[in-house]
């Protein structure tokens, strides 16, 4: 991993809503952040932009999402173009990562600990960004280490 590195945003793409988490190379650890409305995929660029000004991330990740075989599907394209967005908007690198599952274990993380009523207050979002930010730092610092 690059060490100029240290603190990543990374993004669980919506057409309605964008998870955020934030997370350092340096712990290794990522935490749900906020998640930002968004219209048609096109998240409010004043919630994004305070976002990083007040986190100063390295690097940005966005979890690309793809069917369980590999293959793309139709918003797999949307989320890529999101990522193009922020490299452009804010000069920073922009890592694509696998978010396969994040959904489904992050529903299953807040259910776990709070409940169906836990479910309801947005936060799987910001939880499924989490889990993609953790899955990237986890194989970034893996391949540091070979």
């Amino acid at each position: 991993m690059d060490t100029s590195i240290n603190v990543v945003l990374a993004f669980d793409f919506g057409m309605k809503r964008i998870g955020v988490a934030v997370g350092q190379t340096v712990t290794n650890s990522a935490r749900p952040l906020v998640t930002i409305p968004a219209k048609e995929g096109i998240p409010e660029l004043k919630a994004l932009t305070k976002i990083i000004q007040q986190w100063k991330p390295d690097a940005l990740v966005i979890g690309i999402p793809l069917n369980m075989d590999g293959t793309i599907q139709p918003i797999t394209q949307h989320a890529k173009n999101f990522g193009i967005f922020l490299k452009q908007q804010f000069d920073l690198p922009v890592f694509e990562m696998d978010e396969r599952l994040t959904t489904k274990a992050a529903r299953e993380r807040i259910f776990k600990e709070g409940g169906y009523k836990a479910l309801q207050n947005g936060q799987v979002d910001q939880v499924a960004a989490q889990l993609i930010l953790q899955n990237w730092l986890d194989q970034n610092s893996e391949q540091t280490k070979e």
